[in-house]
């Protein structure tokens, strides 16, 4: 857990680099040529951690698996389920890592087979340092003895968070798992989560799928949008194989607004954020499954382009961010983050164009009628309006 100062001040650090550090993107890609074929567009699923903290179980994965499937998730592109730490509880005589055999009775072989069985994909979680955050056994010096355990259970998917890490490099520690996992015989998303901590998106794309830039979020406005929006300048670090990681999903845990968790998930779409759901999948109401199984908004984060989106204008609380896609159109977000409502007017040379744009509404599926060099929307207190504009 990192606080949020902590966070901003990685953040700002970070902006004043970026503007000399071009060569980046380009190594990472010459080093990991393997990785792009893993994460290609950021990962979609679910994770436990948001909802259920530690009370995890072999019976809640099973359900949110089925849940998934059921309520139309995996249809929509979500395809990983995520166990996040508690899962495990010891090692063995030999160093092996072991499953809590209370909470996961059939152990993690037969519930990543479960999960497979629906079509899905399993992922688990670990530790770089001595111990997870929640003080279970961490995979300092078992890196290579967790990849092949890993490999031999069915996991795609590897969280690797950054606790009881005092002393030790996380560039040096997260490339000890990068080749782990590289030599476990099995293909496994490798995702970083040590919050920012020495600029990750400086080194991670040479050694993972995905990072975290910013300490943890939290099912709150303020949190949740100081962490999107401070993502600003990171754009050029991300790309297919390689994704800028924000953190999970709060969307259906009801501690924000409709217009907050609009925000939410249309922030993340524009910043190739990897969508990791965070709620009980098996309880969510029909506005919290309409938001997450937008296929429009979706199609955004997922476009194969892989250009992370930025901030094109700002003035006071209000924002414009855009996203190049693969068809040549823009994906534009009206960003208020007043408190009041206000109208936020995107003008077309914003995206590189003037003359007639044509503008598609995400969040209501509905054609807009064809503008003239800009388009002007009241967005309401904390919302969002998000478009698709292309040249006419």
């Amino acid at each position: 857990m990192k606080n949020l100062l902590g966070a901003l001040t990685v953040a700002g650090a970070v902006l004043t680099v970026f503007v000399t550090d071009h060569a980046a993107k380009a190594q990472a890609d010459a080093h990991a040529p393997s990785q792009v074929q893993l994460a290609a567009t950021p990962p979609m699923g679910w994770n436990s951690w948001n909802k259920f903290a530690c009370n995890v179980s072999e019976q809640l994965i099973r359900e949110t698996a089925d849940a998934i499937v059921s309520s139309g998730m995996k249809a929509a592109g979500y395809q990983y389920v995520n166990v996040d730490d508690c899962w495990q509880v010891s090692r063995n005589a030999d160093g092996s890592i072991v499953a809590d055999p209370k909470r996961f009775p059939s152990g993690m072989k037969a519930l990543a087979d479960y999960v497979h069985s629906k079509s899905l994909k399993f992922g688990l979680y670990t530790d770089a340092g001595r111990m997870t955050c929640q003080k279970r056994p961490g995979s300092f010096e078992h890196e290579v003895q967790d990849a092949q355990t890993y490999a031999a259970w069915g996991v795609d998917y590897v969280k690797i968070d950054w606790c009881y890490a005092e002393g030790l490099d996380p560039e040096v520690q997260y490339a000890k798992f990068r080749d782990a996992l590289a030599h476990s015989g099995r293909p496994i998303v490798l995702s970083i989560c040590n919050w920012g901590v020495k600029a990750p998106w400086q080194w991670a794309p040479r050694n993972g799928n995905l990072w975290r830039t910013t300490g943890d979020i939290n099912d709150t406005y303020d949190r949740m949008s100081v962490i999107g929006f401070s993502q600003n300048g990171l754009e050029k670090f991300a790309g297919p194989g390689h994704w800028n990681d924000p953190d999970m999903l709060e969307v259906g845990n009801g501690r924000m607004k409709h217009d907050e968790y609009l925000t939410h998930m249309s922030l993340w779409a524009l910043l190739a954020a990897p969508l990791l759901a965070g709620n009980d999948v098996r309880t969510m109401d029909s506005e919290t499954k309409a938001i997450l199984t937008n296929s429009e908004v979706i199609a955004v984060d997922q476009d194969p382009k892989g250009v992370q989106g930025h901030r094109v204008w700002d003035e006071g609380p209000l924002e414009v961010w855009a996203r190049p896609l693969a068809d040549g159109s823009y994906a534009v977000g009206l960003f208020n983050r007043g408190e009041s409502q206000l109208p936020i007017t995107v003008r077309f040379q914003m995206l590189g164009f003037s003359g007639t744009g044509r503008l598609r509404d995400l969040w209501t599926h509905q054609d807009l009628a064809p503008q003239e060099n800009s388009y002007t929307a009241t967005v309401p207190k904390h919302g969002t309006v998000m478009l698709k504009v292309s040249q006419h």
